[in-house]
Order: structure tokens, then C-alpha cells, then sequence
């Protein structure tokens, strides 16, 4: 006697090309190219946009270029943000945004720190405090 079995099965590759595709779009939300190779200067400016936007700094390194902040609004949100060149003249950062142990991917929070992020470097980039 056979045994039947029933039921959904979903093609590993499609599955893993879905996966891959959303890992895409998360990494597009998440990252932002900036025309400036000063990695101290976006760090610093990195800082000061987290504590703007209401984060506590937790760790900062200069050699490995991230930072990491924690917002406590009622919720805990922590956002490590990394820094590092790309090509010649370009600086890549790259926020990774966590409500407690949840990754975020609600392009939302990413699209608020990097419009402040921006106006900072443009900011900074034509000195002005």
C-alpha cells in the first residue's frame, strides 16, 4: 500500500528567489551612497543625525566605521549604521534597524534617518552649523 501525501509544496529555488529579491529590496531602503570620502567626517555627522532623531549612542568605532543607538519611546529600537567607502569617491552608509529583536523592514525609519542624514551632510559639506 502507497502512501498519498497532500498538501502545499512550494519550489525551494522560488522561495529562495523571493527571499533573495525582499533581501534586495530591504539592502535598496537601507543604504545610501554620499559623493564625499571623509569616512570621520560621516561618522561624526552619522552621531549627530541618531542623537537628533532621539537615539542614545552605544558604541561607536572609528576603525570599523559603525555606530549603534538605542530609541526608547515606549518601544526599544536600536540602529547600527555603517560607514564605508565605495570606489573613489563615494561613502556607503548602511542603517540596520531593530524594534527589540525584530528586524525592521518598513522602509519608514530608514527613509526618516536618511533624509536627516542627508540635509546634515549637505550641511556639513558647505560648513554650516
Amino acid at each position: 500500500m502507497g502512501l498519498l501525501l497532500a498538501g502545499c509544496q512550494t519550489n525551494s529555488r522560488d522561495q529562495a528567489l523571493a527571499t533573495t529579491e525582499s533581501q534586495v529590496a530591504l539592502r535598496a531602503i537601507q543604504t545610501r551612497a554620499f559623493d564625499t570620502t571623509e569616512k570621520e567626517t560621516t561618522l561624526r555627522t552619522v552621531i549627530a543625525t541618531l542623537q537628533d532623531l532621539g537615539f542614545v549612542i552605544d558604541k561607536a568605532d572609528n576603525v570599523l566605521g559603525s555606530v549603534s543607538g538605542t530609541k526608547l519611546d515606549g518601544y526599544s529600537m536600536r540602529m547600527t549604521v555603517t560607514v564605508r567607502p565605495r570606489g573613489q569617491t563615494q561613502t556607503l552608509v548602511r542603517a540596520n534597524a531593530q524594534y527589540n529583536i525584530t528586524p525592521v523592514e518598513d522602509p519608514l525609519p530608514y527613509q526618516q534617518f536618511f533624509a536627516a542624514l542627508e540635509k546634515s551632510m549637505f550641511l556639513t559639506a558647505q560648513q554650516v552649523d
